[in-house]
């Protein structure tokens, strides 16, 4: 899960001297957010494409002052690469060494791709965020709730931290959710999003139709 093993290099990188309309279009035919400035091989900076496109004419050198200033290093998780894609709007990240050496960039794509094989994401099942106060969080016992149900984890994560409690979102097989819904309940924790058929629901609709054909006889 190391960035280094992730590495494409078939993107152009810039200098200065560069134009702006033709690093503009560069990045519009390969489908990419920004583009990479680079100086004897040293990593300078990033432009966004949409930035490129509202510029007047002239170099890349003229727009050194708005340069973002983010990458990846190499020995990174590729973990650490999604919060650059989110705070900066970018599909795409320059890869560079601890000295600041360009040595290519990473995708969206690739990073989804890989994901993908995950059991968190390729295995079906069923989706549950719950809510519990910081004091009485353990993975140790959310993990002996699903799993005391003959129910397995995909994965899990905190997608949320508050000063009210904490949200964590889950990823388990299809397996007793309505007794995994009761258990939760009965050690405290707030159901807050589920995503599959509650059996439950589903036999209260049945007897609700069964009792409107009672009435119409």
């Amino acid at each position: 899960m190391f960035i280094r093993d992730y590495i494409s290099k078939d993107y152009p990188t810039f200098n200065s001297r560069d134009s702006i309309e033709e690093s503009c279009e560069i990045a519009k035919e390969f489908g990419y957010s920004h583009v990479f400035i680079v100086k004897k091989g040293i990593f300078q900076g990033c432009l966004s494409q949409s930035f490129l496109e509202d510029s007047p004419e002239g170099n890349l050198d003229s727009l050194n002052m708005h340069y973002e200033r983010f990458a990846i290093i190499e020995d990174s998780s590729i973990l650490d690469s999604i919060k650059l894609f989110h705070t900066f709007s970018a599909n795409v990240v320059p890869v560079i060494s601890k000295d600041e050496k360009y040595l290519g960039y990473i995708s969206c794509d690739d990073i989804f791709n890989e994901f993908s094989k995950y059991p968190l994401f390729s295995e079906n099942g069923a989706i549950l965020t719950v809510k519990t106060t910081g004091l009485h969080y353990s993975m140790t016992e959310i993990s002996q709730i699903i799993e005391s149900n003959n129910a397995k984890i995909y994965g899990m994560f905190i997608n949320a931290i508050k000063e009210d409690g904490i949200e964590i979102t889950l990823k388990i097989s299809n397996e007793n959710l309505s007794s995994i819904d009761e258990t939760f309940e009965r050690y405290g924790y707030t159901v807050l999003n589920k995503h599959y058929d509650d059996e439950k629901d589903e036999l209260m609709k049945d007897r609700f139709g069964f009792f409107q054909k009672f009435l119409e006889i």
